[in-house]
């Protein structure tokens, strides 16, 4: 009799066990919309030009295409809430990126309800569906206490190599930032926000000669814009907007 007694207090804490409901996914961490509809059209997606959202304690942020956006969410359950939304107002070309911006942003904010993966968002309302993967952390081990010579310049499918002084590129621990683009100084402060690295102050002192005036304003844009980084070895790559890029190398 004991022993079949202790089978069913087994079987009891097994079927218990089975049907416990499992702990719901994090939706904080940094993402990237794969696709979406906003009153059944699809929110057009331009190349080079990504739209992501980062979820932290009770605020968003990312970038919608072309600008820089933020705001504050309530969550209850599966139900969203998102309040306060802002952005910057710089214009982005193609035009395309505008309008997939604009759609982007509607979605949002008409987003009712949530459900979550381990690599999986999806942000839903009325005639609203935006569908997100999730985006790997910046590792800001890989980035700091090093110094990154630049060696190449990307737009688009291009690379070029680099002119002037020697390029440099230095992320600290306590968030600020030393570099040149090879004709200016530059220094700021950094920090990480889900998958990317935002530049919340940068300077540059100097003077460029006409021909390194281009390299110049792509290393202030690239970094000034935000980026994701990427370490292998001992090169690293920053990618930002537009198809933009900097590739530098540790310095031996």
């Amino acid at each position: 009799m004991k022993k079949l007694l202790l089978a069913f207090c087994v079987l009891g804490l097994v079927m218990t066990a089975c049907g416990q409901p499992a702990e719901p996914a994090s939706i904080e961490g940094a993402w990237q919309l794969e696709s979406g509809t906003l009153d059944g059209e699809p929110i057009p997606l331009v190349d080079g030009h990504p739209i992501t959202l980062t979820i932290e304690g009770d605020t968003v942020g990312g970038t919608a295409a072309c600008n820089s956006y933020g705001g504050s969410y309530t969550i209850s359950d599966d139900e969203i809430t998102f309040s306060a939304l802002f952005q910057t107002e710089m214009a982005c070309f193609p035009e395309e990126t505008m309008a997939s911006e604009s759609a982007y942003l509607e979605a949002l904010t008409r987003a009712t309800s949530v459900t979550a993966t381990d690599d999986h968002l999806t942000l839903s309302g009325e005639d609203v569906e935006l569908e997100f993967n999730e985006l790997p952390p910046v590792l800001t081990a890989a980035l700091t206490n090093t110094v990154w010579v630049l060696e190449s310049l990307i737009e688009g499918d291009s690379a070029s190599s680099v002119g002037g002084e020697r390029a440099t590129l230095e992320l600290f621990t306590d968030g600020s930032m030393l570099g040149s683009t090879g004709c200016r100084n530059l220094n700021g402060r950094y920090v990480v926000s889900g998958a990317e690295v935002l530049m919340n102050e940068l300077a540059a002192e100097g003077d460029c000669a006409q021909e390194l005036e281009d390299q110049d304003s792509l290393v202030v844009t690239v970094l000034g814009d935000g980026f994701r980084a990427l370490v292998e070895g001992d090169t690293l790559t920053l990618t930002s907007a537009g198809n933009q890029g900097l590739v530098y190398r540790a310095e031996g």
